[in-house]
């Protein structure tokens, strides 16, 4: 934080040098100009630009946008309003007024037109302050998000379009400072990187209107993600900020401070089978053995399976425990079978990756989730657990000799830990990608919260009006009960509105 403060300084007396004369002609004092934050309230009356301006300065990635907004409309102030005078600005960083503080003869225009000059030029200030808008909003307020796995079917499914909100746990400021806004780590069809790793802010959260809960959906960075987004595997290592890594989204089935377990593909916190939320619809593989015939489409859909294949006499089917006990029904059933795998055989592919802990998908832990302020015990057998959240997600340096731990060059025995750990996974538990595979995920890599489903699309249907899924249209992502849509009061509240308007329009014509 020292650097930045020392910068931030820096940045002053630059302002100070390329503008004391500039304040004067305008009728201001010299040393107005080096005052920090007071000099952007006094610059903004100097450009005739509303105060409130200056709180954009101060926004990461937005300032970044209103730099040379800010620029240009300084120069113009100066009578310096021609279509080269602004390239120069932008081009020389805003040092372009160096030359007219010390060199041009430029008087200030006190009572200047704030309309652009040119159509072309009003067009672009449009665009600008709409990029502004709308990055102000998806950064800090809601993001919009797809759907991309079946990972949390039924809850959310494929093709489901997300508003994302930022402020429920606190709006995460961008550390990644030089970024192509509205975008996340690459850029659409060129697919080239969005951003540049240099220079990164420190990380920084918004206070927030509540903490995660467990079992709520939550989109995160996913920890460790080192390839790009668009999966370019002729380059796949790539050391990703934060802010750029991966968009995830599963269930928070374990907070900071849980001890999880999982049981025959049960979650038990604290020792308590967990009771998810009656919207979530866990799903398992079964096999299903019939007489030797197949089941009809019509047959799988009222057991609403979305996964499944045919393998001679049996199906490998994805259902929830209700649907797998109402197939058994079935005439055509032989037997049902869920695919359960036992502890005890190893696997490198599971957290934390360590011959100690021979964990399955469906047999899993105990583990414990980390909380900020906690101490633990480090050893051979609470290492594994830890030893990426002491060196990647909290920046130590991490050795060992032999039965000796040292961080950052000190000899210990525990470790404390700097922030809260959460434990994400899918209700699809068979085909989800989750902390079993790459463990804990840091609240620092926390995005948001999933609200509301604004359009779903299926892919699979055939027709326009078939492959919309109109019942998901407008409805909220959590809650209990089935969900309600809200489009037809949204449709409302549109029609009132645009009424509303006609009416003011005609009445002031009148």
């Amino acid at each position: 934080m020292f650097q930045w403060f020392i910068f931030f300084l820096i940045i002053q007396v630059i302002h100070f040098i390329g503008t004391w004369k500039l304040y004067v002609k305008a009728g201001r004092k010299s040393w107005e100009a080096i005052i920090p934050i007071y000099n952007a309230i006094v610059l903004m009356k100097i450009i005739n630009r509303p105060t409130w301006w200056v709180i954009l300065l101060f926004i990461p990635i937005i300032n970044l946008l209103m730099f040379p907004v800010v620029w240009i409309e300084t120069i113009r102030s100066f009578g310096k309003n021609s279509t080269i005078d602004s390239f120069l600005a932008v081009l020389t960083l805003g040092f372009y007024t160096y030359y007219i503080n010390y060199l041009a003869n430029a008087n200030y225009v006190e009572d200047r037109s704030l309309k652009s000059r040119t159509e072309l030029g009003e067009w672009v200030s449009s665009i600008v302050f709409a990029i502004v808008a709308a990055t102000l909003v998806h950064t800090y307020f809601m993001q919009p998000y797809t759907i991309p796995t079946s990972s949390l079917e039924k809850s959310l499914l494929v093709g489901d379009f997300l508003f994302v909100s930022k402020f429920h746990y606190g709006a995460r400021t961008p550390m990644t400072t030089i970024a192509a806004p509205m975008v996340h780590d690459s850029l659409p069809l060129v697919k080239s990187k969005s951003y540049f790793k240099k220079p990164q802010l420190p990380y920084f959260r918004i206070p927030g209107f509540q903490e995660i809960k467990r079992n709520e959906i939550v989109v995160f960075n996913w920890p460790v993600d080192t390839v790009r987004f668009f999966r370019d595997q002729s380059n796949i290592h790539i050391d990703k900020p934060i802010d750029k890594k991966s968009n995830y989204v599963k269930r928070c089935v374990g907070i900071a401070g849980d001890s999880l377990e999982i049981k025959d593909g049960y979650i038990y916190i604290n020792g308590e089978r967990t009771q998810l939320p009656d919207r979530a619809k866990p799903q398992y593989m079964h096999k299903v053995v019939t007489d030797g015939q197949q089941l009809s489409a019509t047959a799988l859909k009222r057991y609403n399976v979305t996964e499944g294949r045919f393998n001679g006499d049996y199906y490998m089917l994805n259902l929830t425990d209700k649907n797998a006990a109402r197939l058994k029904n079935n005439p055509l059933v032989k037997s049902i079978t869920k695919q359960i795998e036992p502890k005890g055989n190893y696997s490198a592919g599971f957290f934390p990756h360590n011959q100690q802990y021979a964990w399955s998908a469906d047999n899993y832990g105990p583990i414990y989730i980390p909380e900020e302020g906690k101490t633990v015990e480090l050893n051979a057998k609470s290492l594994p657990f830890y030893k990426r959240i002491i060196e990647e997600y909290e920046k130590n340096n991490l050795t060992i000799n032999g039965d000796e731990i040292y961080i950052n060059g000190k000899l210990t025995t525990t470790y404390t830990f700097k922030q809260n750990y959460y434990w994400m996974m899918g209700d699809n538990r068979h085909n989800s990608e989750d902390a079993r595979f790459w463990g804990y995920v840091p609240f620092d890599h926390v995005v948001g919260k999933p609200v509301f489903i604004w359009f779903s699309w299926d892919s699979n249907e055939q027709g326009i009006g078939n492959k919309i899924r109109w019942e998901r249209v407008f409805t909220t992502v959590h809650g209990n009960g089935k969900p309600v849509s809200y489009l037809y009061y949204f449709l409302g509240a549109l029609v009132l509105w645009f009424g509303y308007s006609s009416y003011k329009k005609r009445k002031n014509a009148e």
